[in-house]
């Protein structure tokens, strides 16, 4: 569906999982390891799609091979490795971007027109969720506080990220809730920052709670409510005086995953290293406020200093 792209290589750490998946993809080449595919000079751009635990890892090995390179979000497991991060993209002179695929979706750019347009005054609060209720095995990386499981780093970086793109600056203070299960990770948590002329984000993140997955953005005229997923919506809704008066639907294709790649040859087309719609800085920012959420909940991950 990218015709100027092609999938060219897979890495795993298995042989026989990386064949499998060359196969179902019709993909060229396929590595039992992903320093493999690091030194294959035919490859490009990297995504990293690998446990939180490993992309600091896996992304410097990268773009020390000279590549572009598309790590899944969180970006890292913590701030100070998200600068380390940021400090070799920038040292190796190579493209670095977060994907964080709700800031590329068509449909979440013609929202925030809304908000530039002023059609909902100024925005004064921020309400998102995204959870979800699952089983899991302890192995698997979604609650193995091993890999960096839990609910902070695999969906609380959406509404943490929503609050950023929204009022497109830090808070100036963060209080986080969070409840540790029997894994040792965080199942759900709630988080409430405050923005330095009052502004409120009201956000909640679970992995085993079932909840709805919306947002609102609130101003002093109206508010903008986004469907479930509000991660990748397909419905946005224009508030005014309690009555509807826009609405945009659109479906999203490839979910959302094409929308994050074209951003990425968008850039690398002008030249850019980093994206202006995901930027480093704010990638670390993000960190940053993670943080500061599980400070007080005594959550340590594997790659955390002691």
């Amino acid at each position: 569906m990218l015709p100027e792209a092609e999938i060219y290589a897979v890495a795993s750490r298995t042989a026989l999982s990386a064949e499998k998946f060359a196969k179902e993809f019709g993909i060229r080449k396929a590595y039992d390891s992903y320093s493999a595919q690091a030194e294959d000079s035919e490859v490009d751009v990297v995504y990293i799609g690998t446990p939180h635990t490993f992309h600091l890892e896996n992304s410097l090995m990268c773009m020390r091979a000279g590549k572009s390179v598309l790590c899944e979000k969180a970006l890292t497991i913590n701030a100070r490795e998200a600068e380390e991060m940021i400090r070799v993209a920038r040292e190796e002179n190579v493209f670095l971007m977060e994907a964080m695929i709700t800031r590329h979706v068509p449909l979440v750019k013609k929202f925030q027109q809304w908000i530039r347009d002023a059609k909902i005054g100024e925005v004064r609060m921020v309400k998102a969720s995204r959870c979800a209720r699952g089983e899991f095995e302890p192995s698997q990386r979604h609650l193995n506080p091993e890999l960096g499981g839990g609910s902070l780093l695999d969906v609380g970086v959406y509404v943490i990220s929503f609050a950023s793109m929204i009022f497109q600056k830090a808070p100036e203070s963060v209080v986080g809730f969070g409840h540790i299960g029997e894994i040792g990770s965080d199942e759900q948590g709630a988080a409430l920052l405050k923005y330095d002329k009052g502004e409120i984000a009201d956000l909640s993140f679970a992995l085993r709670t079932k909840a709805v997955s919306d947002a609102y953005i609130f101003g002093t005229e109206g508010y903008i409510k986004v469907d479930e997923v509000f991660a990748v919506p397909t419905k946005a809704t224009l508030y005014n005086n309690d009555k509807v008066t826009e609405v945009i639907k659109e479906p999203v294709i490839g979910g959302g995953l094409i929308n994050e790649a074209e951003e990425v040859m968008r850039c690398l087309k002008l030249g850019l290293k980093e994206s202006p719609y995901m930027p480093l800085e704010e990638s670390l920012q993000i960190m940053q406020i993670m943080d500061e959420i599980r400070a007080p909940w005594k959550l340590k991950y594997s790659n955390d200093i002691q």
